[in-house]
């Protein structure tokens, strides 16, 4: 495990191999009874990015997220995580790879019996042996990481905002020091303010981490400010992907209705190495 203040400082592109999949799909078929949710797709999660991923709802943006970490099976096609098909995996392996990724679900999931600290410490306690000394500093060092106050430590759930709920909850998937982060919804029920930050929080963690963010979002702001490229789901396939103005110059009829819909708007994206400049949308 290492430590924050060691961990590559890096910006999406500029990491070795960059462009290499970290996760790799191909050929993916989820179902549940006769429903087909994903039909045969293809998808690259590629090193050092935070991928957004869109789609209508219930088309399956959350049912492959939990395809990829093994929470839902699959019918048939491949899934590479860090260069190995999981399907070849013994359950030992499986649990090496697990620990080499951090997940952040809609909701928070955090143990409502828990503090914020023991939260955070869950995933510590079941794979590493430490002390309750360093169990309780490395908790600290999380919970500064994602900007909540130390006094956050020592309270339940039930005691936080809903800001603070998605914070604890990413301090908890930050335990382990994962390479990749899933994130699913993360700025649903934030307000606009708490939105941006968060999305400003995980996109200053990515750099400074070295972090691969795979982000399933509704968020028209977190696909325009935090995303290097997004992938858009339909019909159980990929319909695009590529960064926002391929979004924008699509002439699928889904995408044109999101992205220039009544909620689009001309934006400035901020300078990155990936600069976009302005991106102007259909008010």
């Amino acid at each position: 495990m290492h430590h924050p203040s060691t961990a590559p400082s890096a910006a999406p592109g500029r990491l070795p191999g960059a462009h290499d999949p970290l996760i790799r799909v191909r050929d993916l078929v989820v179902a549940f009874g006769e429903r087909t949710v994903l039909k045969g797709l293809d998808l690259d999660i590629r090193r050092g990015e935070i991928l957004g991923f869109v789609g209508p709802s219930g088309q399956g943006k959350s049912v492959l997220t939990r395809t990829l970490l093994g929470l839902v099976p699959k019918r048939s096609g491949t899934i590479e995580v860090f260069g190995e098909d999981v399907d070849r995996l013994t359950l030992a392996q499986r649990r090496v790879i697990e620990r080499r990724w951090g997940v952040l679900f809609q909701q928070g999931a955090l143990f409502s019996a828990l503090t914020v600290k023991q939260n955070i410490q869950v995933p510590m306690r079941e794979h590493l042996r430490l002390s309750e000394r360093l169990l309780d500093e490395f908790a600290r060092l999380k919970i500064e990481m994602v900007g909540l106050k130390p006094d956050a430590a020592d309270k339940l759930p039930s005691e936080l905002s809903g800001g603070m709920i998605k914070r604890a909850a990413l301090a908890r998937a930050l335990a382990l020091d994962p390479e990749v982060l899933f994130l699913d919804e993360p700025t649903s029920g934030l307000d606009p303010i708490g939105a941006g930050e968060f999305d400003e929080l995980v996109a200053t963690l990515q750099r400074t981490l070295g972090l691969t963010v795979f982000m399933v979002t509704h968020d028209l702001d977190s696909l325009y400010t935090a995303c290097d490229r997004i992938a858009a789901l339909g019909d159980g396939q990929i319909i695009a992907e590529g960064p926002i103005d391929a979004m924008l110059a699509s002439d699928h009829p889904w995408l044109r209705s999101y992205f220039h819909g009544k909620r689009a708007r001309s934006i400035v994206v901020p300078e990155a190495p990936s600069s976009r400049g302005i991106v102007e949308g259909v008010a």
